[in-house]
């Protein structure tokens, strides 16, 4: 299977994206929805968790594991990629989403000015400045922390006045900051479902970049270079939910983000 982990609903929009794309493949999502969210939480604390989470999947049979979660990505990837797989994993391998968006955010202005919307420890992480710079380093990038953001979308608020009023006013503050920005990435997978109240709040010549799109296709093209692993991936079509929450608590969030039909089930580390 592939592992798709998310330190609690917002992986789904990933997971979602690569069920289009990739529809024969077999899936095991992860959600830590008991320690949920990460955005705010330390270094230490969210690569402790996250390495808890791939070795959960390594065991249950996923060679690959994508952290379909930017926080994760930003602060443990690097760690667990250097630091652990080599020496305890070698013949597996945990991809993110932070750099295969860095290396397609710049097709996307024309200005040359980007701004991001993301979690509090994605933004401090500045993984998305070093990401960005790397690839395009012509590229103005000025960044905003969204704290309200997950919270509405968790607690199925996001069609309320209050996310309306949160939204725009973050997406005022980032434009105060640079009014040139012609390009907005979401940075956090719970975003894509505030999306009718963050376009609402853009000036229309804004456009809105969403990552499920650009991770699926990278997934893709990874496949594609690494035959030796698409061998060694089960295609049937089936996926498979775990959550560190109550199986009744993640089934009933799931459906906020367009996930019904399926039993979770329910894991501890």
């Amino acid at each position: 299977m592939i592992g798709v982990f998310d330190s609690g609903f917002g992986g789904l929009t990933i997971l979602r994206n690569l069920q289009k794309a990739l529809p024969q493949y077999d899936y095991l999502y992860l959600g830590d929805n008991a320690r949920a969210p990460y955005g705010s939480r330390t270094f230490e604390t969210i690569f402790r968790y996250t390495l808890q989470a791939v070795r959960e999947l390594f065991s249950r049979g996923c060679p690959l594991v994508i952290l379909a979660c930017n926080t994760a990505s930003a602060k443990a990837l690097r760690s667990i990629q250097q630091d652990v797989l080599p020496y305890e994993f070698p013949d597996k391998r945990v991809l993110g989403i932070v750099r295969p968006t860095a290396e397609e955010i710049g097709k996307f202005s024309k200005s040359g000015h980007i701004g991001i919307f993301g979690t509090a420890g994605t933004v401090s992480s500045g993984s998305y400045l070093i990401e960005i710079n790397h690839f395009y380093p012509e590229l103005k990038v000025t960044q905003h922390a969204c704290p309200m953001w997950v919270p509405l979308v968790e607690y199925g608020e996001r069609e309320s006045e209050g996310a309306r009023f949160f939204v725009k006013k973050d997406v005022d503050a980032l434009l105060a900051q640079d009014p040139d920005i012609d390009t907005v990435l979401l940075a956090c997978t719970h975003y894509p479902l505030l999306e009718g109240a963050i376009r609402a709040a853009l000036p229309e010549k804004v456009k809105l970049v969403f990552q499920g799109d650009i991770v699926s296709a990278k997934t893709v093209d990874y496949l594609k270079r690494h035959p030796e692993m698409d061998a060694r991936l089960t295609k049937n079509g089936k996926t498979r939910f775990l959550t560190t929450d109550t199986a009744k608590f993640f089934e009933k969030g799931a459906s906020l983000f367009g996930m019904t039909g399926f039993s979770a089930e329910s894991v501890t580390f």
